[in-house]
């Protein structure tokens, strides 16, 4: 139970507070919390079952990170419409089929993002839009080679990692 908030910072992204909670044994504790929207992320995968992971630079990743295409919810925003905006912005598919795998909580000791994961299929081609800040580049690859990538550690991006291992299984 949130029985204080004192905001700290309010950002486009994030907002930043320290909040009182009451234990589960009825004690309380000030925690510092960051609050965020949610997102939504999809393994694409072609018509030949090749998938499509991007490279992109994240500045508080230091530098470029193999990623699955992802965005923020916008408010009210269902999940897998967000998806679909973001697989047309970033990669320039649209998808046909966006079947849920699971909701994973990004960073779970400070910060409530929940992430929707998806594998996208029955892709169309589309123009790309990406935003003005992005740098995104789409490489295309059997997901075998993908889990060659998770297993040497060069993916270490939680949601990819997770949505890589979940299509594995469904094969």
């Amino acid at each position: 139970m949130n029985l204080m908030r004192k905001s700290l910072f309010d950002g486009r992204i994030i907002s930043v507070a320290l909040e009182e909670h009451r234990l589960p044994d009825g004690r309380t504790s000030t925690f510092e919390m960051v609050r965020h929207p949610g997102g939504a992320a999809a393994l694409p995968v072609l018509e030949d079952g090749r998938v499509i992971l991007i490279r992109q630079f994240r500045p508080a990743a230091g530098g470029l990170v193999w990623e699955i295409p992802a965005g923020r919810l916008e408010p009210e925003e269902d999940p897998a419409d967000c998806i679909r905006r973001e697989l047309e912005e970033e990669i320039g598919y649209r998808p046909g089929t966006v079947e849920p795998l699971c909701t994973m909580l990004s960073a779970i000791g400070f910060c409530d993002e929940r992430v929707h994961l998806f594998i996208a299929s029955q892709l169309e081609a589309v123009p790309s839009a990406l935003e003005a800040d992005e740098f995104i580049e789409p490489i295309t690859m059997d997901l075998d080679a993908a889990l060659k990538l998770l297993e040497s550690g060069e993916i270490v991006d939680a949601k990819t990692q997770l949505a890589l291992l979940l299509a594995d299984r469904r094969r």
